[in-house]
């Protein structure tokens, strides 16, 4: 594939047991429509766990392709990204066991894009300010941020998978 029509990002799968890893790898390169090798190293902040990244280059869309093979596995914690291309707002996926997925839109720098149509229902359900602010953690995904943030930070200095999609 030409980098015409096509974007980035990338898989960080921060958590998953050992026995797991080689179903991710074939679910991945299934979505990704080509062979893949992670670089599964451990992951200090859950011990007994392994974690690893890819960064991938396709069609936009991709990363829901690839959001939708990972949910097959409820107690992964993973992050997806991919990043705006042309006519296609980029997209955030957050997973961790207990609060599920979350998705939002993004910016060119990676921020997350709250719309007008999100803000104006959430002034107009809102019932005071505490329950605005919680709406508005949940939009920017706030738990998740949360949850993964020991999990990104053990991450620091990881080896990093890079597929170029070709063909």
């Amino acid at each position: 594939m030409s980098t015409r029509g096509s974007t980035s990002g990338v898989v960080y799968v921060h958590s998953s047991p050992s026995a797991v890893c080689p179903h991710i790898e074939w679910a991945v390169a299934g979505a990704l429509g080509t062979r893949i090798e992670l670089r599964w190293t451990a992951q200090p902040a859950a011990p007994g766990q392994l974690r690893a990244e890819l960064t991938w280059i396709a069609e936009p869309g991709t990363a829901s392709r690839l959001v939708t093979v990972l949910r097959a596995w409820p107690m992964l914690r993973f992050e997806i990204t991919e990043d705006p291309s042309p006519g296609v707002d980029g997209q955030r996926f957050c997973h961790v066991p207990g609060l599920g997925l979350w998705n939002a839109r993004t910016s060119a720098n990676g921020d997350v894009v709250v719309s007008e149509d999100q803000l104006r229902t959430l002034a107009a359900n809102a019932r005071g300010s505490d329950s605005f602010t919680h709406r508005v953690e949940q939009l920017l995904g706030a738990a998740w941020d949360a949850e993964l943030e020991l999990f990104r930070h053990a991450g620091d200095g990881a080896p990093v998978s890079w597929l170029h999609r070709v063909g």
